[in-house]
């Protein structure tokens, strides 16, 4: 059965007129959900480390950032838009015990929810509001009089009501626009889990740096591996974008289609699914969940190691020679 989709017209931003929302973070998605929703006629306020660079801009664009624990006391909704890992931190040091009945929480993405990081006092609702992109698109589709798709999700001590709030917050940040599908915390943090580890990041990762690997062990020039196997992705994700998997195939090459049909899964195996049913399992049982919690705990040091170790492979060498002749890509370096 399709999922019902929300609307603008299903949304009452009145629901939260009167009401304060503090907006602890102001990130990239703070600072998208801060903007939209006071554009929107919402009162907002904002929670940043003073002498950050995300402080400055807040500062910059309007706001007088108050620390976590006074905007929860001024606040009647209390967004976390904090990285996952430190958010329990800050939940307990200073949120948690700044919270009143009939005070809303807000994240956009479960994590620490689902994974019982946060103890939600009694007669708070915890409600989901997740847009399927990034902060600065969430803002820049608003500006442009559209708007983000979103998410939405009843947690604990949430109940009807909590919905309207929900609708009502997706339609402050313009995700009613485009449309808002209801979830549940756990639906929305294990396929978000799964799609980041096993697809966009790890699986799509691992799948560049290992034809590249291929190509330049076999005696190809590093550039040329580049290209065929970093650069193009673009393109085809672009084509996936607009129109899905038969879009993508009816706009490339037949040779290419034959050997999207012939040799994929002769790549992706039985045994790759297996190991995806395998980092499901993990995800849904929390044992990546806890893994995560306890590698911060410790300082990271498995974490940084690898994004150092990372940062240093071929392919991120040539890429950075390549980039720099191609001025119109608009080149990031970090």
């Amino acid at each position: 059965m399709p999922a019902k989709v929300y609307y603008d017209k299903d949304a009452d931003l009145a629901l939260l007129k009167n009401k304060t929302i503090a907006i602890l973070g102001y990130g990239s998605q703070g600072h998208g959900h801060a903007q939209n929703l006071r554009d929107s006629g919402c009162n907002v306020i904002i929670a940043e480390l003073p002498g950050t660079a995300n402080h400055d801009q807040a500062v910059k664009d309007g706001f007088e950032p108050l620390s976590a624990a006074e905007a929860t006391k001024k606040a009647d909704i209390i967004t976390i838009l904090l990285p996952d890992e430190i958010q329990a931190d800050v939940f307990r040091a200073e949120v948690r015990d700044n919270l009143s009945p009939g005070n809303v929480l807000v994240c956009a993405h479960g994590f620490n929810v689902h994974f019982n990081q946060f103890e939600i006092p009694q007669g708070v609702a915890a409600i989901l509001v997740a847009p399927k992109g990034p902060g600065h698109l969430v803002r820049a589709e608003y500006v442009k009089g559209g708007g983000v798709p979103c998410l939405i999700g009843l947690g604990p001590g949430a109940d009807d009501s909590s919905r309207g709030i929900a609708l009502a917050y997706a339609k402050g940040i313009g995700g009613a626009r485009a449309g808002v599908i209801e979830t549940t915390f756990a639906e929305e943090v294990e396929t978000d889990l799964f799609g980041e580890q096993v697809v966009l990041c790890g699986g799509v990762s691992a799948l560049i740096k290992a034809g590249y690997e291929t190509l330049v062990e076999a005696g190809y020039q590093p550039e040329m591996a580049y290209f065929e196997c970093m650069h193009e992705v673009k393109l085809i994700v672009d084509l996936l974008y607009q129109g899905g998997l038969n879009y993508m195939r009816y706009s490339i090459s037949n040779t290419a289609e034959y050997g999207d049909y012939t040799r994929g899964p002769r790549i992706i195996t039985d045994e790759t699914k297996a190991e995806m049913k395998k980092i499901l399992g993990e995800i849904q049982k929390g044992e990546f969940a806890r893994e995560w919690i306890l590698e911060n705990k410790a300082g990271a040091p498995s974490f940084k190691a690898l994004r150092r170790l990372e940062r240093e492979h071929g392919i991120e060498a040539v890429g950075r020679q390549l980039r720099r002749l191609m001025p119109w890509i608009d080149a990031k370096e970090v």
